[in-house]
């Protein structure tokens, strides 16, 4: 998820890891906060991949800065990823925003829809947080309120989603 969303943000332009690490906190900070002990070593083997390039310029007020730009294979290997995605890519709320977020990078509309199509596929199959062996348990059937309130919330954000997949997937085939 976060040489993804490195990746992902160097696509549009290149950044200094500062700015780097606030676009991708802004992303997914408020799940998974990134901490310079995460972001820097992951930059350091994007860089040894020959993903990224850094280069140093003078600071505006004091030290020189690295700023970070994605090479050619760095271009290529995100639209891999994003064409290819591991189905935890798909399944992970967290990893699933982070790549929907850069599926635009993608130019194959057809290409974009495959992956759509898969989220959707994933959506679709019967799930819960709660189990009675292995039947799921629907919000109705639960006396726990908390519990009721989880399975609500998921269903209308699940239906929400479900609702936008769809919608997209017809304007990416129409």
């Amino acid at each position: 998820m976060l040489e993804l969303a490195i990746l992902g943000f160097l696509y549009d332009a290149p950044l200094h890891g500062y700015e780097l690490r606030k676009r991708i906190a802004a992303l997914t900070g408020h799940v998974k906060p990134i901490a310079e002990s995460t972001l820097y070593p992951a930059i350091k083997r994007l860089e040894k991949a020959g993903l990224l390039e850094r280069a140093t310029e003078p600071g505006s007020v004091a030290a020189p800065r690295h700023v970070l730009t994605l090479t050619e294979d760095g271009h290529r290997d995100l639209r891999r990823r994003l064409a290819e995605p591991v189905q935890r890519d798909i399944t992970d709320e967290n990893r699933w925003f982070t790549l929907l977020a850069f599926l635009r990078h993608l130019d194959d509309a057809a290409a974009q829809a495959a992956v759509l199509r898969r989220r959707l596929s994933f959506l679709e199959e019967p799930a819960s947080f709660f189990y009675e062996g292995d039947r799921p348990l629907r919000a109705e059937e639960l006396d726990d309120p908390f519990r009721r309130g989880i399975l609500t919330i998921a269903r209308a954000t699940s239906q929400a989603e479900l609702t936008w997949l769809r919608a997209t997937l017809a304007s990416l085939n129409g």
